[in-house]
Parts: structure tokens; C-alpha cells; sequence
């Protein structure tokens, strides 16, 4: 297994600073308040290092074994959402691709797309958002670079990360695993990430407040992992949605996957405000949400597991997978008739990660 390093580099090698702006003034990359941004806002956030050992590049140990390796980018807006931010989403996306993979996730590297003019109050919120979060996951935060466009340019921040992650798992988990037989299994309720973000865009009030479900993942798999659960496969509901995430493996598996709309969780607030907005649940994004394909036999105990963690206190066992038609994704409704839940051809709400 491999232990975490004492020491990291992240960014760029800072110098000592007095003040800050209220505002990003200017674009450009060497200056002064460049210099005072990565000091101020991010060396103090994220560095484990004296001032002699920065550098261009995070150095890292190499180990033997498997490894998972991953990049984003988050363009999310609003900002800062009911449930999270720009920020908290970076790091709990990246790591939870990395666990998608059945990888216990190590280093995320950040890259700061910054508009001039955005308020430091809102970059220091969002920092600080970024370092909750990785101490959650337990990821270190290794390398980034930062950069400042014009205004009217970059739509406030912009993040794009990567993320690498030790395989500690004996088995292969793929789309290329799933059989014909195998329980798909969901973690939670759905659509909350994505009606929390529409619901301030469009100014809705309701009884009680819509968070986002965004977290990492990392702990909840490698739990089910450790456990021996027999796991085919695992995929986060992201953009697109449950509907979309089980084309693709439906897809690739060259299978049919039948699912039960009475067994799918979905909170009474945010189906109304789904049907307020005309959007169908099953495509909204999550960010705290996936599905294990499993071999039947073991589904109960996969249940068992996910239910005595606090990220799968409301898992259910939604479908199965079957030989034909291939690559066809059905849902029954409480009254028995069934339809065709196909891939969106677009996005049913842009800007939501």
C-alpha cells in the first residue's frame, strides 16, 4: 500500500506579500498581484512546504501496482450553490471519477481560470471550499497554476483538474464487465445537485431548501471493496443523469437493463420542482450519486454495506441487467406500463458541473 508523502510543491514559488485587493485588477501571469494571489489565497490553503522548496512541479513517489488517473473541468454557474460550490465540485468530481475506477485517490492538481474583476471574497470562499473538501476526501492537493483573463472572458472562475489514485482492488471494474443477471444498485435519491443549482438560477422558493448532493465517493467504494462484494462496475450520474450513465454501460456491455421507477428515490420537492421546470428526473445531474452493477447473488449484502454508510443510507436494488434487446435502457412505472429511457442527445441543463 502506498503511504502519502511528507512533502508536496504546489504552485508557483511565492514571495512574501502585505495586502491583497479586493479584486482581480489585471490579467497576466509574472506580476506582482499574481505573486501576492498564489501566496495569500493558495500557498497558505494548500502547501506543506518552506519557501526553499517550491518548484514547477509536484514530485511524487512512484509505486508498484495499478494506478487510476483523471481530468476535468468545472464550469458550473452560479458559483457558489445551495450545497456547494464551484470549488467543493472540483475536488469531489475528480475524486470521485478516481473512484468510479475502484481507485483510492492520492493528488488532484488545480487549475485556476480566473476573470478579472471577481471579487477575492469569492476566491477565498472558494479556496477554503477546495481545502475542506480534499481533507474530507483525503487527497493531497499537489500541483496547480493559476491564470487571469479580461474581463467578459471567463465568466468568473473556471477549474480544470486532474487526479491520481492508487488501485488497491484485485478485480477488473468496467463497463466490459456487466452480465446479463447483474443487480444495479443506486446509492441515493436523485436529481438534487441539478434542481439546487436551476432553483437559483430561476428565483424558486420552496418549503424546504434543495442542496446539492455533491460529495466523495472514495470512502463508500472502498468500503464496498474491502468487503469483497463481487462489483462489475461503477459509474457516477453526472451530466446526463441515471438515464444516461446506464446507456452508456448498457451500451458497451451489450446489455438490457430493466429498471423499476417504484424502487427509484426521488425527494417530493425536487420531483415538483423537476415538473415546475418540465425536466424529468432521471437526466438531472447528481454529484454525490452512482450505481454498482453486482452479481445478483451478492445484492443483498451490497445493499447491507451501502446502507450502513451515510452516503448510502438510501440504497436501493432499481434493476437488472438482461441478454436482449442490447444496449436498450426500460422503466416500469408504478402502474406496470414500461418506456424507453434513451440518451439525450444534448444537455438538459447547461453549466451545472
Amino acid at each position: 500500500m502506498l503511504e502519502p508523502v511528507d512533502h508536496v510543491v504546489t504552485f508557483s514559488c511565492p514571495v512574501p506579500i502585505r495586502d491583497y485587493p479586493q479584486v482581480l485588477l489585471a490579467h497576466g501571469g509574472g506580476g506582482k498581484l499574481m505573486h501576492q494571489l498564489i501566496d495569500k489565497m493558495f500557498m497558505s490553503s494548500f502547501s506543506r512546504l518552506s519557501f526553499e522548496d517550491c518548484h514547477d512541479s509536484a514530485v511524487l513517489p512512484v509505486f508498484s501496482g495499478r494506478m487510476a488517473f483523471t481530468t476535468d473541468s468545472y464550469v458550473v454557474h452560479p458559483l457558489i450553490f445551495p450545497g456547494g460550490d464551484i470549488g467543493t465540485l472540483a475536488v469531489n468530481g475528480t475524486v470521485n471519477d478516481l473512484a468510479m475506477a475502484g481507485a483510492r485517490p492520492l493528488y488532484l492538481s488545480l487549475s485556476f481560470i480566473l476573470e478579472e474583476g471577481l471579487p477575492m471574497e469569492t476566491l477565498w470562499r472558494i479556496t477554503q471550499s477546495i481545502k475542506r473538501a480534499a481533507d474530507a476526501a483525503g487527497v493531497t492537493i499537489a500541483t496547480g497554476d493559476t491564470k487571469v483573463v479580461d474581463k467578459g472572458k471567463g465568466d468568473g472562475m473556471f477549474i480544470t483538474t486532474a487526479g491520481i489514485g492508487v488501485v488497491e482492488y484485485d478485480g477488473e471494474i468496467s463497463p466490459g464487465r456487466v452480465r446479463p443477471g447483474d443487480a444495479v444498485i443506486l446509492n441515493g435519491d436523485l436529481a438534487r445537485h441539478g434542481m439546487a443549482i436551476m432553483a437559483v438560477r430561476e428565483g424558486l422558493e420552496f418549503e424546504s431548501s434543495i442542496e446539492s448532493d455533491t460529495a466523495p465517493l472514495s470512502d463508500i467504494v472502498q468500503t464496498l471493496l474491502k468487503e469483497k462484494v463481487r462489483v462489475h462496475c461503477l459509474r457516477d450520474l453526472t451530466r446526463g443523469g441515471l438515464s444516461s450513465a446506464l446507456n452508456e454501460i448498457a451500451s458497451a456491455a451489450h446489455v438490457s437493463i430493466e429498471l423499476e421507477e417504484s424502487r427509484i428515490p426521488v425527494r417530493e420537492d425536487v420531483a415538483a420542482a423537476c415538473e415546475m421546470l418540465g425536466l424529468d428526473p432521471f437526466y438531472v445531474a447528481n454529484e454525490g450519486r452512482f450505481v454498482a452493477f453486482v452479481e445478483a447473488q451478492d445484492a443483498q449484502r451490497c445493499l447491507d454495506v451501502l446502507r450502513g454508510h451515510p452516503l448510502g443510507a438510501q440504497a436501493q436494488w432499481i434493476g437488472i441487467c438482461v441478454a436482449r434487446p442490447e444496449g436498450v435502457v426500460t422503466l416500469k412505472n408504478k402502474i406496470g406500463a414500461t418506456r424507453i429511457l434513451d440518451m439525450l442527445s444534448g444537455d438538459q441543463l447547461p453549466r451545472i458541473c
